[in-house]
């Protein structure tokens, strides 16, 4: 016996159901294209006239004839090319922006490489205009801020140097010495 194939109504609606989505989807793109788009004016082109050649006489070439040198042989040099004064400078830019003293030295305290820092020191490392190196000093890291005895915050330089009276225990004291610069040196 061969199993029964019963028919379901709900095949010709599912079918005539997806015919109409899809129908209404493409009614509505081509409803979509079908409208005009609003365009904006643009300004008009303004086309400027070219400036004229300047027309140059190019100075004589003078070749001196050598003796032993054939006739054929003599080529004469192009004219030289007449140069332009350079633009007159506007304002620094790029590298010339870092000129030689734009920022000075600090001098503060000498921190010996092998001395420990306490949490909220650091070493500050810096060089001369010549790249000399120079000795690390004490300086107060940007997220520390010194406490007295009671809690309250203790006033510190603008420039973070540590002065000598905040010191850290045990640290000697000895100041850094700018070396002089000699002013013609690249």
């Amino acid at each position: 016996m061969t199993p029964s194939r019963e028919s379901s109504s709900a095949g010709p609606w599912l079918i005539g159901g997806a015919t109409a989505i899809t129908g209404l989807c493409v009614g509505l793109c081509l409803w979509w294209l079908s409208r005009p788009v609003p365009m904006e004016d643009l300004p008009p082109i303004v086309v400027a006239a070219s400036p004229a050649p300047v027309a140059r006489t190019p100075e004589p070439v003078r070749a001196r004839a050598r003796p032993s040198t054939p006739a054929a042989a003599l080529v004469e040099a192009p004219a030289p090319m007449p140069v332009d004064d350079p633009p007159p400078p506007e304002g620094k830019s790029g590298t010339a922006l870092y000129q030689r003293g734009t920022k000075p030295l600090k001098v503060g305290l000498v921190v010996p490489d092998d001395f420990e820092l306490p949490p909220g020191y650091m070493r500050h490392y810096q060089a001369t205009d010549n790249g000399q190196p120079l000795a690390a000093i004490l300086m107060f890291h940007p997220d520390f801020t010194p406490k007295d005895a009671n809690g309250q915050p203790i006033p510190i330089p603008e420039n973070r140097v540590v002065p000598e009276a905040l010191a850290p225990p045990g640290m000697p004291h000895r100041m850094l010495e700018l070396p002089v610069e000699d002013e013609d040196a690249p």
